[in-house]
């Protein structure tokens, strides 16, 4: 029956080569959509780790939800311990800690609200790789009172690399304190609202600001994010009864989540879509193809076949048409996604960025066994119903179209 099935799909190559068309074509379709939707997934997610987020942070216990009203009481108060806990385990490249503070930001003539980081300069730019400097350089070691800003203050309070600004903040104690700092770079990331508010200085400034050597979180920089969760299990087994909270980089990105959730329902809703169109196209040609036959399906059945073997030849003749079609349209599919890919795809920059991609087309795995597994189940549901019909034909009747 596989012989006698596979000679028959190549009786009508007309035929076949339209089926063989729409098959390939939905294959297509879903993994350059597939493929889209995952470049996108990867670079939202790159940029969101190297803008700032990290891998992994590590923060006292509350500090995520009473830190805002009291940051000084969640600190972490000997961070070399945490450094030295976390540094030897497989896959992190480094750990950087960091103080957050709140503040106005002066330029002699107007305030700003904003937000302000200590970091370490050093292992700051490892981590910051999608942090894009507009104008000056990133802040160095040497940079004693050195200030990095976001586009968004430069731009409020006029202020370009070799100008100087003035931080006042509240200490920890409750007092007031004030320093100047010059201005060394001004840096673009991916989150235009962090932009608007956001100037980073050395790690050793802030604390000098604050009148404190504690800091609030540690970031972790890793050389793969697959390894993230098993990194992050880790950690928390080392750190967590020790009274620190442990979170993943995409606990921490909200924006990422809904994002992600959004596309994957986008592309659910295309594989539907190309689901159906697949069924009625190849579902028509079956159609034509089964009352052609009815004649032949006649005289099968007056020599004897069972008209369950009828409804089998049907469905296996379409199920090697699926197949061939499914095989063929990753062929393509593949094809044509390292043609755009190697082309590009200008995208502008998403919701709440100033910064645009370019986006390429994947090619991940799992798309590639969807989309072949949508292809052949397309090309055998459609020929289930013109198979029980054809298989229920009276044989009297079905032997009249031979005259």
């Amino acid at each position: 029956m596989f012989k006698l099935a596979f000679r028959n799909i190549f009786r009508n190559r007309l035929r076949t080569a339209l089926t063989l068309a729409a098959i390939i074509t939905g294959v297509a379709a879903i993994i350059i959509s597939g493929g889209f939707v995952e470049d996108v997934f990867v670079q939202l997610r790159e940029a969101t780790i190297h803008s700032r987020i990290g891998h992994v942070q590590i923060m006292r216990r509350g500090y995520i939800e009473y830190g805002r009203r009291e940051p000084s009481r969640y600190m972490i108060a000997q961070p070399k311990v945490v450094v030295d806990a976390v540094q030897p385990i497989p896959h992190v490249q480094a750990v950087m800690t960091r103080v957050n503070f709140s503040g106005l930001a002066n330029n002699g003539r107007a305030d700003l609200p904003i937000i302000g980081e200590g970091v370490e300069p050093g292992k700051e730019a490892r981590l910051g790789t999608a942090t894009t400097i507009v104008a000056g350089r990133l802040l160095r070691e040497a940079d004693a009172f050195g200030a990095v800003i976001g586009e968004g203050v430069a731009a409020a309070l006029h202020l370009r690399p070799g100008s100087f600004v003035t931080l006042m903040v509240n200490t920890p104690e409750g007092a007031l304190n004030t320093l100047e700092y010059e201005v060394v770079g001004v840096f673009r990331t991916f989150s235009r609202d962090y932009d608007d508010r956001a100037v980073r200085i050395p790690l050793s400034a802030a604390q000098e600001l604050l009148f404190t050597k504690s800091v609030h979180s540690a970031v972790v920089l890793l050389d793969d994010t697959a390894a993230t969760d098993a990194v992050t299990a880790a950690i928390r087994a080392r750190l967590e009864p020790l009274g620190y909270v442990v979170k993943p980089w995409y606990e921490l990105a909200d924006f990422y989540q809904k994002t992600e959730a959004l596309y994957r329902r986008q592309f659910g809703a295309l594989q539907s879509i190309i689901l159906v169109m697949l069924v009625l196209s190849v579902a028509s040609t079956i159609n034509m193809v089964v009352y052609e036959r009815t004649g032949e399906f006649g005289t099968l059945l007056a020599m004897g076949l069972r008209r369950r073997q009828i409804f089998k030849l049907v469905l296996l003749e379409n199920a090697l048409l699926g197949l061939l079609g499914s095989l063929l349209g990753v062929v393509v599919g593949g094809a044509l996604a390292g043609l755009i890919s190697g082309i590009g795809i200008p995208m502008p920059p998403p919701p709440g960025s100033n910064v645009g991609y370019t986006a390429t087309i994947r090619l991940v795995p799992w798309v590639l066994v969807v989309a072949a597994l949508t292809g052949a189940l397309a090309a055998v549901a459609a020929a289930v119903l013109p198979a029980r019909r054809a298989s229920r034909l009276p044989v009297v009747d079905a032997l009249r179209h031979n005259i």
